[in-house]
């Protein structure tokens, strides 16, 4: 392979090896259709752990055709099926070309895999502004040309609108439906997920939850200082710790978390002169 050598994208050899079945199993099946493949998210921005997923993303040049789906389908549940444990937690998208490069095009369904999942299903989970400034920005080449050379430079009012409609629209869902989310898994997850997005909201970079926890203690009230630490601390194992309630207590702490920090995030939007309105970065969070 041309490009960044496979097996030292990591830190972690177990990963890597999953990483190469990976691409060498996506190339094999699409052929010329592939262009690409990258991590974002974590290993991306440098927060990640033995107990993080690893997402990827494969760029094609053309949609997958319905002739080459199944022989995805097929790999990927070999892949997951390893006895390996990374094998169990990628989590990604296959993004065409065309919509990877502009920012406008985000919302629309691609072919993507869950971590814990075996199956590619159509969501629109990867197809976000923030995702795109990610790759863009700090995007791990696995192979293929550099990230910035695929997608078009992004507006830092563009990246805020995003990140603040993700604070206010995932907001509006937790607080409907508490016990959706009522284990540890994702009390640990929203309240770090929310001091990062308020981190960089206010700075208008994407960053780490490292980073936003940090900040979040140096900024915000210090009412909320123990509840990120033990979130933090929380972290590890997330396949046991989401099937345990969580603690009581902080649960609802994180609630009410949710609720300080949307209206944090409108304040400094106010002031900012950032307006929630455009339905297409509400769509694109």
């Amino acid at each position: 392979m041309k490009g960044k050598n496979i097996i030292s994208v990591t830190c972690y050899q177990e990963l890597n090896a999953v990483l190469h079945e990976l691409i060498s199993g996506v190339r094999d099946i699409l052929g010329d259709n592939f262009a690409g493949a990258y991590l974002q998210g974590s290993f991306a921005v440098g927060d990640f752990d033995e107990h993080s997923d690893c997402d990827f993303i494969i760029v094609i040049n053309k949609d997958i055709s319905s002739q080459r789906l199944p022989g995805l389908q097929t790999m990927h549940k070999r892949i997951f099926n390893l006895a390996m444990e990374w094998a169990k937690h990628l989590e990604g998208s296959y993004f065409p070309k065309a919509v990877l490069r502009d920012y406008n095009l985000c919302g629309s369904d691609l072919w993507y895999l869950d971590n814990g999942h075996s199956e590619l299903i159509r969501d629109k989970h990867c197809n976000t502004v923030v995702v795109r400034q990610t790759l863009r920005k700090k995007g791990v080449v696995i192979i293929g040309p550099e990230p910035s050379t695929l997608i078009e430079p992004i507006p830092v009012e563009v990246l805020r609108r995003a990140i603040l409609a993700a604070i206010h629209d995932w907001g509006k869902e937790i607080l409907a439906e508490p016990e959706r989310f009522n284990n540890r898994f994702y009390q640990s997850f929203i309240v770090l997920s929310y001091c990062r997005m308020l981190h960089d909201l206010h700075t208008g970079t994407v960053g780490s939850k490292r980073t936003g926890a940090e900040w979040a203690k140096r900024n915000l009230d210090s009412l909320w200082t123990g509840l990120i630490d033990r979130t933090w601390s929380g972290r590890p194992n997330p396949a046991v710790s989401i099937r345990q309630p969580a603690d009581k207590a902080d649960f609802n702490s994180t609630l009410a978390f949710v609720k300080y920090v949307i209206k944090a995030a409108k304040e400094f939007a106010a002031t900012s002169e950032l307006q929630l309105k455009s339905a297409t970065i509400k769509a694109c969070r």
